[in-house]
């Protein structure tokens, strides 16, 4: 996460309404069986969901950490008293005194996030909740078709090592099973959104926000235009629009544990 190239909260915020629907989806399953004291939101981009945190539990301290100088500045525009945004890094977060941890479409930036998450396991309290989403689009032709070319000349040698799509994430199941080795009741499960978006070529816009970010970041200026022209030409005729938009079949992982109490 410290490394990850630059991220720009404008661009990422385009399609605000349906990046929120899954956090929205994920929170609705963390249920504590009282109100939480510390609330912390890992990888919490430009805020506005840590925000939502902050308004489901007003007594609770929510703090929204981030690796990325740009996200936070239009973060902290959000905090007020009971909430606030810290910069720093996912891989050092300190979990052991939190009540609920949330981490939505951040892991998958992370290589080592399963070890992560076993260490956030073991250290967190008994009787907190865990909750996290990614994506799990990979094979998805936005992506794929970013794999296809960053392997064409003359892209190749710049981009080697970029995109580590492969491995990125893991099924849910085994996230279940991650989590229920170190002590967690788990629900787990997947979901596939059909965004429909408007605008002459949105898929485009939408990894230009995300996974695009690396690509176009690796390559000389003059590279980068004539990657994302033919890019965003192969995109438009794998999403071709239809009379309400263009669909965008999303997939993305879920899972939510609470840590069993201690029979101490």
């Amino acid at each position: 996460m410290a490394d990850s190239p630059s991220w720009d909260p404008e661009q990422y915020a385009v399609f605000g309404d349906h990046r929120t629907r899954p956090f929205l989806d994920l929170i609705a399953q963390i249920r504590p069986e009282s109100p939480p004291s510390r609330v912390l939101d890992l990888g919490c981009g430009t805020g506005n969901q840590t925000e939502i945190l902050a308004d489901r539990w007003p007594e609770a301290d929510v703090v929204g950490l981030d690796s990325s100088a740009e996200m936070l500045r239009t973060a902290e525009r959000r905090s007020r008293p009971g909430l606030r945004f810290e910069l720093g890094d996912i891989n050092t977060a300190d979990v052991s005194e939190a009540d609920v941890v949330v981490s939505n479409a951040a892991l998958q930036w992370v290589p080592e996030h399963r070890r992560l998450l076993g260490e956030w396991a073991e250290s967190m309290r008994p009787g907190s909740w865990l909750a996290v989403q990614v994506p799990g689009n990979f094979d998805a032709p936005s992506h794929r078709i970013m794999r296809e070319l960053a392997a064409e000349e003359p892209f190749a040698g710049p981009l080697r090592g970029v995109l580590r799509h492969e491995d990125a994430v893991d099924t849910s199941n085994a996230y279940l099973l991650n989590l229920a080795s170190h002590g967690f009741i788990v629900d787990a499960w997947e979901t596939t959104y059909s965004h429909v978006l408007q605008g002459e070529n949105p898929v485009v816009d939408w990894v230009r926000g995300t996974g695009l970010r690396p690509v176009l970041e690796s390559l000389r200026p003059e590279m980068r235009a004539e990657f994302e022209t033919e890019y965003a030409r192969r995109v438009r005729a794998a999403y071709p629009p239809a009379d309400v938009g263009t669909v965008f079949e999303f997939r993305r992982i879920f899972f939510v544990g609470r840590k069993r109490p201690s029979t101490a």
